[in-house]
């Protein structure tokens, strides 16, 4: 298995970030965290965390999958960034990994990942996400791509993606190792 990178941008969403990092790496995925400037990235509450490198140190070929944590402004530095749309793009074509949680899922839009498929974000940021169908479950697949509502559902929404990747037998353990009640 490739990299699974996860994009961190100032004002991420801590919990969606440490969880989706935690649970990958539980499940022997190779998380790699990559920050847009600054290995040092700070938080939406206070909260700043060491990226592993920098996004244009990135092995473009060695990804396979991408996890886009929510949170303001980071989720919208990420839709920004070209590099990140790019990335985005670019594994949705080749139909790897695309996931994003809370605010994030307006990357997907911006990249025109999400046209005319199921789709889901924190309340509020479905009129970023005009071209999708917004449903408002809490975790929402459709094939390589999985969205998810917002930070009480970031268990829910990693543990689905090692389904996914890994199998349903390593989810299945993950959730009772973690005490999961889903």
């Amino acid at each position: 298995m490739g990299q699974i990178v996860i994009p961190l941008a100032d004002g991420f969403e801590e919990t969606e970030a440490i969880t989706n990092i935690d649970v990958l790496r539980r499940a022997g995925l190779n998380v790699v965290t990559v920050s847009l400037g600054s290995l040092t990235v700070h938080g939406d509450h206070g909260i700043d965390v060491q990226a592993d490198q920098n996004i244009s140190d990135l092995d473009l070929d060695q990804v396979e999958g991408i996890v886009l944590p929510g949170g303001m402004p980071g989720a919208k530095h990420l839709k920004e960034d070209k590099r990140v749309v790019e990335l985005v793009e670019k594994l949705d074509e080749e139909d790897g990994l695309v996931a994003a949680i809370c605010a994030a899922p307006m990357v997907l839009e911006e990249a025109g990942v999400i046209e005319d498929r199921p789709a889901t974000s924190y309340p509020g940021f479905d009129e970023q996400m005009p071209s999708c169908r917004y449903q408002q479950d809490r975790v929402v697949v459709d094939d390589n791509l999985v969205t998810g509502r917002g930070p009480g559902v970031a268990l829910e929404f990693a543990i689905k993606i090692v389904e996914l990747i890994v199998g349903q037998d390593k989810a299945e353990e993950l959730k009772a190792a973690m005490i999961t009640n889903f």
